[in-house]
């Protein structure tokens, strides 16, 4: 952090922009754009080759409070509003996010480094959950009871809890907020973000649009800093009724642990380890596809990303060398020339690749392609297949995170299953066969919130995102995905 403005030149693609209001080096708190008090800022740069985005503000714990004050004074009358008017301001926030999607995949893009058209996807994908949520405003009740006490009348309401935290990721800086964001303010939650210091302006490019759209002061705000000036703040504060947080386990828990004492409404969207189950009966070449679909989206960077690799023994080989062929040819670059693979985030990202990768080689696997840092600069790294890795390797214990994908054989049904489970995670799974009795087996018997059979692609707003065992707790998306902010209220009156 530093009072000094960068040095360096700033990047110059954003004068791309068609609407440059849509940058943003303020955090944005009861409906006003802020500095930190102190004057120090946190650098943001493009991990395509380090240029200098811009600056934002280092909150401090006091500012973090703030935040808090301008949600919780704002919960009375957002809650208050008829459904439809919630839902008219947020089919409003929508339709701005829509018209100005070149903009937003351009500031990602510059941020997060994933290529060009990945980032126009995730917005699409960010937008669907504002209009799924829209509708669901106008829905926020729940079934009836029949009245077991005579003379008396018995209701049941959904109420919203208060003030929800949103503690979102880098890898998604769109859709997790949208996916969160829209289901509490739905149910007529206010809501403070607390983005990745690392991708930032896509966050505040969010709350530019949703003050178009006419969210009251204090509903909506993005508040920027180090995670432990802000988060801190919002764990032991009793008025952050809920919190909503998408990251690594390790980080989930010490949240689990930071909010007992307060006990919030906890939603924790987690890691995740997914094996991708290939038997001897599966499409080979659509099972390769998907295969590639289920690595190397977001450059491996995605918590559904498939990072073990097990293929029935009579198919081994011939998977094997097609998988690895395919991976070769993907193409690395700049997000903006939108090749199949970006930069990774960060160095810390690039030092998992090559410890998974060298652990692995030194436990007997062989590298079939990749494996190395590539010319284009630190944070490029090949997409790597590894062929024989043992169950003792890191790679088939930790997630890995990034482009390098683990192939091992299996023999039994059995087996698999038993090696599928074998992790603390539990977020998803992928299946490729054509037997129906075996689908219907493996997907009662593996241990994962979502499996998804002969496909890749199986997220959207209607379904239940959410893992089992330590990747998470709860569910974002769908119906339930308003759980996380709502409580239940049951009245009964006498007449008598």
């Amino acid at each position: 952090m530093s009072k000094a403005q960068h040095t360096l030149s700033r990047i110059t693609e954003l004068d791309r922009l068609g609407d440059p209001r849509l940058f943003k080096e303020f955090a944005y708190c009861g409906g006003a754009w802020q500095a930190a008090s102190s004057g120090e800022v946190i650098a943001v740069t493009n991990p395509a080759d380090g240029a200098w985005i811009g600056n934002i503000p280092a909150l401090s714990p006091a500012e973090s409070r703030a935040a808090i004050d301008a949600a919780h004074q704002a919960f009375a009358g957002w809650s208050a509003r008829l459904p439809q008017e919630r839902t008219a301001i947020l089919q409003k926030w929508h339709r701005l996010i829509s018209e100005a999607q070149e903009d937003l995949a351009l500031i990602m893009t510059l941020e997060q480094g994933k290529p060009i058209s990945e980032c126009r996807g995730e917005i699409d994908y960010g937008l669907s959950f504002i209009e799924f949520f829209a509708e669901e405003a106008k829905r926020t009740d729940i079934m009836g009871v029949t009245s077991h006490l005579h003379n008396a009348e018995v209701e049941v309401w959904l109420e919203p809890v208060g003030v929800a935290a949103l503690i979102t990721p880098w890898n998604f800086p769109n859709a997790m907020i949208t996916r969160k964001a829209a289901a509490a303010l739905a149910v007529g939650c206010p809501v403070i973000v607390h983005p990745s210091k690392e991708t930032p302006f896509s966050a505040l490019a969010l709350a530019e649009l949703a003050e178009r759209a006419g969210f009251p002061a204090g509903v909506f705000n993005v508040i920027t800093g180090e995670p432990a000036e802000i988060v801190g703040e919002w764990t032991k504060d009793t008025r952050v009724r809920a919190l909503s947080f998408t990251g690594s386990t390790e980080i989930g828990r010490l949240l689990y642990a930071e909010c007992a004492p307060t006990i919030k409404r906890l939603s924790l969207e987690l890691g995740g380890h997914a094996p991708f189950i290939v038997f001897a009966d599966a499409d080979m070449d659509k099972a390769v596809e998907e295969a590639i679909k289920a690595k190397f989206a977001t450059s491996g960077q995605d918590c559904l990303g498939a990072n073990r690799f097990y293929i029935e023994q009579p198919v081994y080989e011939e998977f094997c060398q097609k998988f690895a062929e395919r991976t070769a040819a993907l193409t690395l670059g700049r997000g903006l020339d939108d090749p199949d693979i970006g930069p990774l985030m960060n160095e810390r990202a690039v030092a998992k690749q090559i410890e998974h990768t060298e652990d692995a080689m030194s436990l007997g696997a062989a590298l079939l392609t990749g494996g190395r840092i590539h010319s284009l600069g630190p944070l490029y790294f090949e997409p790597t297949v590894l062929k024989d890795v043992p169950e003792t390797a890191k790679i088939m214990r930790e997630e890995t995170f990034g482009p390098v994908a683990a192939l091992t054989s299996f023999a039994t049904e059995e087996e698999v299953i038993r090696r599928a489970n074998d992790t603390e995670y539990g977020l998803m799974a992928y299946v490729h066969t054509k037997d129906p009795y075996r689908i219907y087996r493996l997907s009662r018997a593996l241990e994962f919130g979502m499996v998804g059979v002969n496909r890749t692609k199986v997220t959207g707003a209607p379904i239940p995102f959410g893992g089992m065992k330590q990747s998470g707790l709860g569910r974002e998306g769908s119906r339930h995905g308003i759980d996380a902010f709502a409580n239940i209220k049951y009245i009964c009156r006498d007449w008598a």
